[in-house]
């Protein structure tokens, strides 16, 4: 990815003590702690340039929000993205959000077991030649990682614009023996979902008429317990 740094980036990032965490790894099973209260906490691996946990941070404060990916700009930016939709909306610096570089590789570095409850994966790269495939974020080794790192209620929500890497991920998913729900091959088909928090590359891929897959993935043990029972009521009622 070739991005324009800005000369103050540095600088910049420097000044964000709060927005901007440099060494993660010293948080590790201590970040209910850093964000000084118990509510969940839901990671975005791989954000970009930082649009939607920027917006989805905004929309939720019941949750506690960590974006991360590995280079300064789009650390910066998604600093900047954070700021400017708060201002927007008449709202303080966000303090349910914090953004991370890291090398998604050494996550576990990061959290301690069932420190998080959610994980998104928006639009990763598929790394479509197959001898990359251990470096596709859905690959059985980063999901073992996951569900070590996810709590009872956890789960995975992931989307993606690619077909190869969705039908990858589905059978990664199953070969994990990994419950899944609210598949879609075409997410926006049938109009946007409500309260739909979209990414960049999300948009300019619905401009271009392509469909974004989608499906979330139980984890947790309290998680996949709600969903069978939900089930349950579903097949019932029908």
């Amino acid at each position: 990815m070739r991005l324009r740094r800005k000369k103050d980036t540095q600088a910049w990032l420097i000044a964000q003590d709060r927005l901007v965490v440099w060494t993660p790894q010293e948080l590790k099973g201590k970040w209910r702690s850093f964000f000084g209260n118990d509510k969940p906490i839901h990671v975005e691996l791989g954000m970009g340039k930082g649009k939607f946990i920027s917006e989805l941070s905004a929309a939720h404060p019941e949750a506690n929000f960590i974006g991360i990916d590995m280079y300064d700009e789009l650390i910066r930016r998604a600093g900047d993205k954070a700021v400017a939709h708060r201002m927007e909306l008449g709202m303080d610096v966000p303090d349910n959000l914090c953004l991370v570089r890291w090398n998604i590789e050494r996550i576990e570095e990061v959290f301690a077991e069932n420190e998080i409850e959610r994980i998104y994966l928006n639009f990763s790269d598929p790394w479509p030649k197959k001898k990359h495939a251990r470096r596709r974020l859905t690959h059985p080794r980063f999901l073992k990682k996951y569900v070590t790192l996810l709590n009872e209620n956890g789960d995975i929500h992931f989307r993606t614009d690619s077909r190869s890497l969705f039908e990858f991920s589905l059978n990664a998913f199953a070969d994990m023996n990994l419950r899944m729900r609210s598949i879609s091959l075409d997410l926006h088909g049938g109009g946007t979902p409500p309260g739909h928090v979209f990414t960049e590359y999300e948009q300019k891929f619905m401009q271009q008429g392509m469909p974004i897959y989608r499906c979330e993935v139980v984890v947790g043990r309290a998680a996949l317990a709600r969903h069978e029972e939900q089930v349950k009521a579903q097949w019932k009622e029908s």
